[in-house]
């Protein structure tokens, strides 16, 4: 199989590469460059703040709707300014 580079240096994944990996929109394409030279592609699912929300444990009271927003703004959280 083979994809054209366009403009923007974009390219296409194959129509039965996308089927067979249950691939949408949002997922991402990971790409890896061996000391070979040899390239090595992985697909994963975007992780949003509700996948990741509740993983990890604190000692720090938080607010999770502020720093929901934050994250969301693409704010920098920091742990000594946000603690209650």
């Amino acid at each position: 199989m083979s994809t054209k580079i366009y403009k923007g240096f974009q390219t296409v994944i194959p129509s039965e590469i996308r089927k067979k990996l249950k691939l949408e929109v949002d997922d991402i394409v990971e790409w890896f460059l061996d000391e070979e030279g040899s390239i090595h592609v992985n697909f994963r699912k975007r992780s949003n703040f509700e996948d990741i929300m509740g993983i990890a444990q604190s000692e720090y009271k938080t607010d999770a709707v502020k720093l929901k927003k934050m994250a969301s703004k693409g704010e920098k959280i920091n742990r000594n300014r946000n603690r209650r």
